[in-house]
């Protein structure tokens, strides 16, 4: 056995002379440290569970307590319809509600309107005009806002770029009138210019007076002169003096921005196209602005002959800016042809030679450049009417199709999808061998580039159509064409039906054609899918 009196490995603590030691200063470290290990590890986990704990609060509250917004369900198809009423060439496609979906406005004649208003109770003879806002989603009126009659013109959606007050202008009786979209409350009233009664719509141009307001051009041209008067986008009054023009029977104008930023008029009759500067008609008027002045475009005029030939050429019909390559670029239709004029050196860029335009031009994406192409009715007799494509850079043929030529058909429309490319709806009928009476027929078409050679054909309404207007309703969602119908005369009383359709709807009941000589190798049911899987984009 071991001595007691000898330290051993069975007693470590113990030493040669008895006394006990205490353990080294490293082992206490580890006895403290381990010591203190559970006790840390308590905290960690409490702390760990008090975090998760606060997050899946935060999650909850999130998920169950704040409302989840929701998405607007819309009809596929709604009718509105008004009786003994007129209405009016005038449709505006504008977000006028709080949902996605964009709604839209229109001018009614009527003694009454469809929220239990009357004109005598706005203290208006009667019939007077109804401006109307209607819910996109399912043809509920949102509003309406009795004006005095007579209807000359409106205007939506023009104040894009600055600060506003208002959304939309109309010429109505002798007022000028200003609304607000989203209430149709009146922001200002102005009586018309003395001695101006413009025919012409208005032109939004950069604010002059300094008040952070787009401001407005009115033109107004006779026989003698052609008048040009300023107001100011906020209140309507007239800014400065009314400036006159030795220039006779302007029929059209827009407002053309060059690539250096200077603003002009583009004036337009039916011996060509002029422009003139906003700076020289600010400065007429006797209002001091800072506007930028285009050294090329300038250094040809003068005080006494202030006006620029941008396009001379007899028999000039329609005038409109354009997005190209060049933002600045100007489309003009003259009686035998189809100009892109380069909006800084005044030279055709292209020209496309045609035997009558039957239409206003409209414009989509059939290829993938991401410039506008051109849609041409062009009248090729008989009865007949071509409709072509034309590429927007080039003003090459991209597709054409020759249809009769129907009465009332309204001009050609299309949609933006997210495939960089443009559903294209245009109106007509395909011709036929058959014995069958074509009078009063009536079709509308859909084409998807990617399909070329075929067509959608869908039988529409027969009735007068006044305004059309295909469009994006919501983003990703749903387009849908808009038709205004009513009596043949524009402003007679009748029956005035305002209708919705969604596009993919007349897809199902629309007849597959297939035209040139080329056969598609798809079949019906696939090319109505290949329709129906778009989706559609803002531009």
């Amino acid at each position: 056995m071991a001595s007691t009196e000898r330290a051993t490995e069975g007693d470590p603590l113990r030493t040669e002379d008895g006394a006990e030691t205490a353990p080294p200063a490293s082992e206490q470290r580890d006895s403290i440290k381990y010591v203190d290990v559970p006790k840390r590890t308590h905290w960690r986990t409490a702390i760990f569970f008090l975090s998760l704990f606060l997050c899946l609060t935060i999650v909850f509250a999130f998920s169950f307590i704040l409302p989840c917004p929701v998405r607007a369900q819309y009809l596929k198809t709604w009718n509105r319809t008004f009786s003994d009423a007129a209405t009016y060439d005038f449709l505006a496609i504008e977000h006028a509600s709080s949902d996605h979906v964009v709604d839209i406005l229109f001018v009614l004649k009527n003694t009454e309107g469809s929220k239990n208003n009357s004109c005598a109770d706005a203290g208006l003879r009667s019939p007077c005009l109804f401006f109307i806002g209607v819910d996109g989603t399912k043809g509920e009126t949102l509003w309406e806002t009795p004006l005095e009659a007579e209807f000359y013109w409106a205007q939506c959606g023009q104040q894009k770029e600055a600060e506003k007050s208002w959304h939309c202008l109309l010429s109505h009786s002798h007022n000028l009138t200003a609304i607000d979209k989203y209430t149709g409350k009146v922001i200002w009233q102005q009586p018309q210019p003395t001695g101006l009664q413009s025919s012409l719509p208005f032109l939004t141009v950069p604010d002059l007076d300094g008040d952070k307001v787009s401001d407005v051009l009115l033109v107004a041209s006779n026989s003698t002169q052609t008048q040009l008067v300023l107001l100011s986008g906020k209140t309507g009054v007239q800014m400065g003096s009314t400036v006159v023009l030795n220039f006779t029977d302007t029929v059209s104008h827009v407002l053309h921005r060059t690539k250096d930023g200077s603003y002009y008029i583009l004036l337009q009759k039916d011996t060509g196209v002029y422009g003139l500067a906003l700076w020289r008609i600010a400065g007429k008027a006797g209002l001091k602005v800072d506007l930028i002045k285009d050294k090329h475009l300038e250094k040809n005029t003068s005080d006494s002959a202030p006006l620029i030939p941008i396009f001379e050429f007899n028999g000039v019909s329609v005038l409109r800016t354009k997005k190209t390559s060049d933002p600045s670029d100007m489309l003009v239709v003259t009686s035998n042809g189809v100009v892109l004029i380069d909006g800084n050196k005044l030279q055709p860029r292209w020209r496309f030679n045609t035997s009558a335009v039957v239409s206003e031009l409209s414009f989509g994406h059939f290829n993938k450049d991401e410039i506008l192409d051109v849609v041409v009715e062009d009248n090729t007799g008989n009865n007949t009417k071509r409709v072509v494509i034309l590429d927007g850079q080039s003003g090459d043929v991209l597709w054409e199709v020759d249809l009769l030529a129907v009465s009332n058909s309204p001009r050609p429309g299309s949609v933006y999808t997210t495939k960089s490319i443009s559903v294209f709806m245009f109106w007509g009928l395909m011709p036929s061998n058959s014995s069958e009476s074509l009078v009063g027929n009536r079709c509308s078409y859909m084409l998807l580039p990617h399909y070329p050679k075929v067509l959608l054909e869908y039988s529409n309404v027969m009735e007068h159509i006044i305004a059309f207007k295909a469009t994006l309703m919501e983003l990703g969602r749903h387009a849908a064409y808009i038709l205004l119908t009513g009596p043949q005369t524009e402003g007679a009383s009748g029956t005035v039906v305002l209708t919705k359709r969604k596009l993919k709807q007349d897809v199902t009941l629309s007849n597959v054609l297939r035209i040139g000589s080329v056969e598609d190798s798809e079949t019906n049911e696939a090319i109505k899918e290949a329709f129906n899987r778009l989706r559609f984009s803002s531009q």
